[in-house]
């Protein structure tokens, strides 16, 4: 059984596809950018601002569904330049402090609207 989770707090999805999906006993989150879900607009700023406007949007994700970011196991990261890496892991680290999750970061030619950094997490409920 599955279940749709969302949350205004967090940018709407803007095709078709649910924020996250909670499925026997995990959350699977859609990949989250940039936007300030208040604006609906992409956030000025480098890939650290980025980042954490990014994370702060998968934090709000993964509350709606009841749970918290210290329970993520998994972790996709997607950057556009790999001299951004140092950036987004220094504010990365600030959110996943103790027991961070497995991760993976890939390096892409290009994200939606244009952002640099894009995060997307599997989390145990």
């Amino acid at each position: 059984m599955k279940r749709v989770v969302s949350t205004d707090r967090a940018p709407a999805a803007v095709g078709p596809y649910s924020q996250a999906i909670e499925a026997n006993g995990f959350l699977f989150t859609a990949g989250q950018i940039a936007i300030n879900p208040a604006t609906g607009e992409v956030i000025s700023g480098g890939v650290a601002e980025q980042t954490k406007q990014v994370l702060d949007n998968l934090k709000a994700v993964i509350e709606a569904a009841g749970a918290d970011i210290s329970t993520v196991v998994k972790t996709t990261v997607f950057l556009t330049k790999p001299d951004d890496f140092t950036h987004m892991n220094e504010v990365y680290a600030q959110y996943f402090p103790k027991d961070p999750p497995a991760r993976s970061t890939v390096f892409v030619v290009s994200l939606p609207l244009n952002v640099a950094v894009e995060i997307d997490a599997i989390v145990q409920l």
